[in-house]
């Protein structure tokens, strides 16, 4: 994935820049960077490895030596960025969040041009930003080539790029991520994730609609392109990429989860299991747990828990056998919790399903009666078309699409996939029934979909649910 955050201030922007960067650390695990402008010293640039150490660490002997009243900054998961591109547009410096599912038909479209050339990075592959840098080159001025490179580029992208004029903002076409815009009294600054302003002194002002293209200055926000009508923002946000404190689309991260937590407790007396106590797995797992524990009037407890000194969630590697590893390793048990206990767990989600199999075989190692399973969310049966949310390269890598090709075979018609999507058909109660045996738990009930979206309280057509249902 990745997260973004840029300020514009008529003061020096560089402390509002590092820590409202750094918030976005839960979104992004390989790389950061940060670029400012001023007119004494002219566009400056620090990007670091984090892999293996957090943002601040990195980052906190550069910012001693960078001035300026306008900076963005950026989390990734994948490309350096920002980049800092001279064109005939001007110097500018551009950081991007989103996926590129044409690259190659792009990269040949410009290539035709003999001028033209990419920096391979290791592995030949070439820097996302540069390819979308490129893409607004190739217009007369900037708006076009915004215009331009939302419309070339099939997936998404949301885009600021960074001119001694001011901050252009562009939101993905669909709005599929978020830019939101704090106001003080200094300045303003454009966030992925709202929270991460709100203890620099900003105040929530506006968020861009899908596909707005907008400038940024001390002095204020000038749209330049007024939104679109259509929006699809991901759904998958709430679940599990945003940090609790946030929200999007004026709809609280932590508050849709406790609703999910509802949702499901009310769905389980319909079908009623006996538990001892409600555990989520932290961190995402936590909120939802709380809310089903409340509905339900059992227990809430902490069975276990993370390590998060040297292990926050963006502290990870990028192999994923690794990342199972250590994700094992960040959980602690609470041994007085968990023995002779008939436990309700509930997590975000089961992608693979290999880490939630540990946690549970954890639970029984450590003396637990049972495990009863309830992800937040319904079984994922696509792969994420539009972001970089899933590290897996085949959808038979999602444990769901494993059940239904053991029982279906290799090729399996659309059709029969979406009837495994639906929560009342026999092949859906056939296919958790499955994973459930294979991930020795006591009992399996995924939420529904049409219950997580009325957990979200926005209008579904606005709701990406691909990972789901497949529906574009």
């Amino acid at each position: 994935m990745g997260g973004f955050f840029a300020t514009a201030s008529h003061d020096d922007c560089v402390f509002d820049l590092f820590f409202g960067t750094d918030y976005h650390s839960h979104l992004g695990t390989r790389r950061a960077g940060l670029a400012v402008y001023s007119e004494k010293a002219g566009f400056m640039r620090s990007i670091h490895n984090i892999e293996n150490a957090p943002f601040r660490t990195k980052f906190s002997a550069d910012i001693n030596d960078m001035a300026g009243y306008m900076g963005i900054g950026c989390i990734s998961d994948y490309d350096p960025q920002p980049l800092i591109v001279r064109s005939h547009h001007g110097t500018y410096a551009i950081s991007c969040v989103g996926k590129i599912n044409n690259q190659q038909d792009i990269l040949d479209r410009l290539l035709k041009h003999s001028h033209m050339h990419f920096l391979a990075q290791s592995g030949s592959e070439i820097n996302t930003v540069e390819i979308v840098a490129a893409l607004i080159n190739s217009r007369e001025n900037l708006i076009e080539g915004l215009q331009y490179a939302q419309e070339a580029i099939e997936g998404s992208m949301t885009i600021l790029l960074l001119t001694h004029a001011g901050i252009y903002l562009s939101r993905d076409r669909y709005g599929r991520t978020p830019l939101v815009i704090g106001k003080k009294e200094d300045g303003y600054c454009a966030s992925f994730e709202a929270f991460a302003y709100l203890n620099l002194g900003y105040q929530n002002y506006k968020e861009l609609g899908p596909g707005e293209i907008a400038i940024m200055t001390a002095d204020g926000i000038k749209t330049l392109v007024s939104p679109g009508n259509h929006m699809r923002i991901c759904t998958f946000l709430w679940v599990y990429y945003g940090y609790p404190a946030s929200r999007y689309e004026g709809v609280s991260v932590e508050e849709m989860r406790y609703r999910c937590g509802e949702k499901l407790a009310l769905r389980d007396r319909e079908e009623p299991v006996e538990i001892d106590t409600v555990a989520g797995v932290p961190d995402s797992g936590t909120a939802h747990a709380i809310g089903y524990a409340n509905t339900s009037n059992i227990p809430f407890s902490r069975p276990f828990i993370k390590y998060t000194p040297t292990w926050p969630r963006s502290f990870m590697p990028t192999i994923q056998s690794k990342r199972d590893m250590i994700a094992k390793m960040k959980l602690i048990p609470v041994h007085e919790l968990i023995e002779n206990k008939r436990l309700l767990l509930i997590d975000d989600s089961i992608v693979r399903g290999t880490q939630l199999r540990e946690t549970v075989e954890f639970l029984y190692a450590s003396g637990a009666k049972e495990v009863h399973v309830r992800p937040a969310c319904p079984p994922i049966m696509f792969g994420c078309k539009y972001l970089n949310f899933s590290r897996s390269n085949s959808e038979m890598e999602l444990i769901a699409r494993r059940m239904i090709q053991k029982e279906e075979g290799e090729d399996v018609a659309l059709d029969v996939l979406y009837d495994y999507c639906n929560p009342d058909s026999s092949r859906y109660h056939k296919m958790v029934d499955m994973i459930k045996e294979q991930q020795h738990f006591t009992t399996l009930r995924y939420n529904r979909l049409d219950d997580l979206l009325e957990a979200t309280g926005i209008d579904p057509h606005k709701l990406c649910t691909y990972c789901w249902n497949g529906k574009e």
